[in-house]
């Protein structure tokens, strides 16, 4: 008869060797700089601020009020840096590079902070003074009334923009 018995049969174990394993690193998520989504939240930044810097420049007297100078300043800086980091963005999608280098990504996360920061101040400052016009001094013609609170709502929209885009840069960051 022919029947099988089990056994066990000792296996050896591996050499110990330490092999270097590079870091495994986190996905390319969209919004981060050199995606498709990081390329859209740019393009949204750069259009919101330059809505709102044409609506606002629309008007005769904004110039005699300091906080919608300081708005039409702030969106002027918020469309130039979005637009610049825009064409990286292009490019780094043309020719399929990952923006993942520590010192590009710093960067973009420093400038994206401090132009929300100024975005969001500026874009606070111009609600205040378009209620305080409006609604409780009552000098407000209707037609600058609801222009100024279009380009103060045009440079929030920029500002949150802006927003996701420096959470994305500090996460990839702080992924590496």
């Amino acid at each position: 008869m022919n029947s099988s018995h089990p056994s066990i049969h000792p296996v050896e174990a591996p050499p110990l060797t330490l092999i270097y394993e590079p870091r495994v690193r986190m996905k390319d998520i969209q919004g981060m700089p050199g995606t498709p989504g990081g390329l859209a939240l740019r393009f949204f930044q750069f259009l919101f601020a330059i809505l709102a810097l044409y609506v606002m420049v629309s008007t005769s007297d904004f110039t005699s009020v300091t906080a919608f100078c300081y708005l039409v300043a702030a969106v002027i800086l918020q469309s130039l840096w979005s637009l610049s980091l825009a064409i990286v963005d292009i490019y780094a999608l043309l020719v399929k590079r990952c923006l993942r280098n520590s010192w590009i990504v710093s960067l973009f996360a420093i400038g994206d902070g401090i132009t929300s920061t100024l975005t969001f101040a500026a874009a606070c400052a111009s609600a205040g003074i378009t209620v305080l016009i409006g609604n409780d001094l009552g000098k407000c013609a209707q037609y600058y009334c609801a222009r100024f609170g279009t380009a103060t709502f045009m440079a929030f929209i920029s500002w949150f923009a802006v927003s996701f885009s420096f959470l994305f840069n500090m996460w990839s960051l702080a992924s590496q």
